[in-house]
């Protein structure tokens, strides 16, 4: 994922920090919240800029909450730890259920950058004509083509939300100059402002992406934080193939042992020497079955 880069580089303990008056601020009218939206999303992107920032593992962990949110919008129970499990425990040749399918779509829709053949990989069952007409329906500012996408893949598939958010994430990267999907909508927007039309629809988006581009922000800073830890401990990782087990963990949400270039006792043996070491966490909190992430 490759953004605009700013001029002067800085470490990862001096990340701008969003200002707070962006978030605090109470606002109504749709001017205003225009106003607060886009300098969330102007702040992201300087953030998204930054060479220390993973933006690969940024977008995988971002669409965690955009699955979990899809998957409440429909009724299921399951939150994020189920999906997790779901996808990253899944056995070769086994299928996920619905909503571990909700998170496989949202995984693949940032994996690769923007694009109608990329998002029709995501989304299977509309046809890349169907996606590029869609597309072509935002038009105008950043927030306002978002609106307008989300709005026409609604309308014509009144339950496709998770393709409608994906889509509308798409248009938005698009006009921002980003390469790749960042998930911002799904995790900001509540059910009812998917059924929004028009100028309250504009309103429910920008007042999400207030939120949403403020976490994105929280987040980065922390994931360039322990990214710059990992890298500093690898060095230690006697373990052949160390290295390259290093490179997923900076690439991907969640890691099973069973996932890396080694041995599965000498890939257990590594995960817990980098959890000694602090640069990886244990995500389940159980004794078997365990998934790890920076």
């Amino acid at each position: 994922m490759t953004f605009a880069r700013p001029e002067h580089s800085i470490d990862t303990d001096t990340l701008p920090r969003m200002p707070a008056w962006v978030t605090s601020a109470r606002v109504e009218t749709l001017e205003d919240v225009a106003f607060l939206s886009g300098a969330a999303l102007n702040h992201l992107h300087l953030v998204l800029g930054r060479e220390e920032v993973p933006k690969a593992l940024l977008g995988e962990r971002l669409a965690l909450p955009a699955a979990e949110a899809c998957v409440g919008f429909s009724g299921r129970p399951e939150r994020a730890p189920e999906l997790r499990d779901e996808i990253h425990l899944l056995r070769p040749g086994d299928l996920p259920g619905p909503a571990g399918e909700t998170y496989l779509i949202w995984r693949r829709a940032v994996e690769r950058p923007v694009a109608v053949k990329a998002l029709g990989r995501a989304l299977p069952t509309f046809e890349p004509g169907q996606i590029a007409t869609w597309l072509d329906a935002g038009v105008g500012a950043p927030v306002k083509r978002a609106a307008l996408v989300l709005e026409a893949v609604l309308r014509e598939a009144p339950r496709a939300d998770e393709a409608a958010l994906i889509l509308a994430d798409a248009a938005l990267a698009q006009a921002l100059g980003w390469d790749h999907v960042v998930p911002l909508l799904a995790a900001g927007l509540k059910r009812a402002g998917l059924r929004k039309q028009g100028d309250e629809l504009k309103l429910a988006c920008h007042r999400a992406l207030v939120s949403s581009a403020a976490e994105a922000v929280r987040l980065s800073t922390n994931l360039a934080r322990r990214a710059a830890h990992l890298k500093a401990v690898a060095p230690k990782l006697r373990a052949k193939g160390a290295a390259d087990a290093v490179e997923i963990f900076l690439k991907q949400d969640a890691v099973a042992p069973s996932v890396l270039p080694l041995p599965d006792r000498a890939a257990r043996r590594l995960c817990d020497r980098l959890v000694d070491l602090g640069a990886v966490r244990e995500l389940t909190g159980r004794d078997t079955f365990r998934l790890y992430g920076v």
